[in-house]
């Protein structure tokens, strides 16, 4: 289904889910905890045309209870804001809002950064402007980004440099974080883009959405590049994760379940907003999630990329470190990275390359090989040809190379295929990017036959290293 048919539907939910909404939060007084807006139908017909952009600040002071940020909170007669001029600041922007409810997460991101690091935190509340129709929200992004730059350029005359601004958009907030960093030639310090908004952006010129020109540093995390997702890079590093399509966890046909489950909102789009469930879990710093660089996804898979030479062995991670943990100077522009995850946080995932090296066949086969941990299996199967002896590829799996138990191999393709025993001269397991160095395991010699499934432990070669 293209994307406008999408669009489109998303706009009929919109309007019968916000029919039964009680109108919008008012907003609270100064002195009082505020909250990102929601809005109604019936509002935005009403308000149609005035964007009434607002800021929320949140610090370690107030880490649980927002404020209200404006001009007037420096320059007034109480001065009672809690932004900090010789902090860093991260601004949060959000992207289209298609019912018109508040952003739900902005809050829980703005305390994963302020538990990492001590800056101040700008929510952009643009929910009036972002509701409903996505091309009309997409004619107001730019000025929106030219009332943030307003409220920047004056930061930056109270003394906050350029380069201590660290915006963090998603989707269609991302372009946004770009148009004002393009008002500012490119000297913010910092654009996060978490799965920037692909719809009416990915043939768009580099003025108009987000590129790696837009700040000192851009680093991108792509998650549906198939559909609500931009599919080019737009960054310095962009992490592609999964290939950038395709999460696992979330369900392949998404409008299947719209007959019999309404409230589907959510279920369209867990594609497009992994990658903010992933950089918050990254932000806890349980586990690292590192970006290997690769020419597409395809040769990733195959193991044709195991290493970050480009980056002088140092591959880049999400999450906060400067530059991505890149040291490299001058810092390549749209270098595509690939890792793995898992459905559920941390997200971590360990890229363990199989090496298959087998004796010539006489008709295609199929084998399938299973890593296994105790009571967890990563299994993938694997087409041999008649023209090829050596195979490789990368499976994702959940612990390390020595707390792998086992490796398994099975005959799969003898039912369909009549094939014959596999002889097998070598099958190899290793990790990348490794910091340990560790050997591959290899076992050398196997035959598999029909209906007799081949095993190895690992247990006691591990632990030898």
């Amino acid at each position: 289904m293209p994307w406008e048919h999408r669009m489109i539907l998303l706009c009929a939910l919109a309007v019968c889910i916000t029919s039964l909404v009680v109108g919008a939060e008012k907003r609270q007084e100064d002195d009082e905890c505020a909250d990102v807006n929601n809005t109604t139908w019936l509002q935005y017909q009403q308000h149609r045309g005035k964007l009434q952009v607002q800021y929320l600040l949140l610090t370690r002071t107030n880490v649980d209870c927002a404020h209200m940020f404006t001009q007037e909170s420096l320059t007034g007669p109480q001065q009672r804001s809690y932004f900090n001029m010789s902090r860093s600041t991260k601004v949060i922007i959000h992207g289209y809002r298609a019912m018109g409810s508040k952003p739900s997460w902005v809050m829980e991101l703005a305390r994963a950064l302020l538990r990492v690091q001590d800056v101040n935190v700008l929510v952009v509340d643009w929910v009036y402007g972002a509701s409903f129709a996505y091309n009309l929200v997409v004619e107001n992004y730019k000025e929106v980004a030219v009332q943030i730059s307003v409220l920047i350029n004056q930061l930056q005359k109270r003394g906050c440099k350029l380069e201590s601004f660290h915006f963090i958009g998603v989707s269609l907030g991302a372009h946004v974080a770009g148009f004002v960093g393009t008002l500012f030639e490119g000297k913010i310090g910092r654009i996060t883009g978490l799965d920037p908004a692909g719809p009416m952006f990915k043939g768009a010129d580099t003025f108009d959405r987000l590129d790696p020109s837009d700040a000192q540093f851009v680093d991108a995390i792509h998650t549906d590049s198939d559909y609500f997702g931009i599919s080019i890079p737009v960054g310095h590093v962009d992490f592609f994760l999964n290939g950038g399509k395709d999460q696992t966890g979330c369900a392949r046909s998404r409008f299947a379940s719209i007959l019999v489950y309404f409230p589907v909102y959510g279920y369209v789009i867990c594609d497009h907003m992994r990658a903010l469930h992933v950089y918050m879990s990254a932000l806890n710093g349980s586990c690292p999630l590192v970006g290997i660089p690769c020419f597409s996804y395809e040769d990733f898979l195959k193991g044709r990329c195991v290493n970050c030479d480009v980056f002088r062995g140092v591959c880049p991670t999400i999450g906060l470190s400067e530059n991505s943990g890149i040291a490299v100077s001058p810092i390549p522009k749209e270098q595509k990275l690939f890792l793995l995850t898992s459905s559920t946080p941390p997200f971590c995932t360990h890229h363990i390359l199989l090496k298959l090296e087998v004796s010539p066949l006489d008709k295609s086969a199929e084998v399938e090989v299973t890593l296994r941990t105790e009571n967890q299996g990563t299994a993938q199967r694997l087409r041999l040809q008649t023209d090829t002896t050596v195979y490789r590829m990368v499976l994702a799996h959940p612990v390390a190379l020595c707390e792998i138990h086992s490796i398994e191999l099975k005959n799969t393709g003898s039912r369909f295929y009549r094939q014959g025993d596999v002889h097998v001269k070598s099958v190899c397991v290793s990790e990348f990017p490794s910091l340990r160095q560790e050997k591959p395991l290899c076992v050398n010699n196997i035959n598999i036959r029909r209906g007799a499934p081949w095993s190895h432990d690992f247990v006691q070669v591990c632990g030898i290293f």
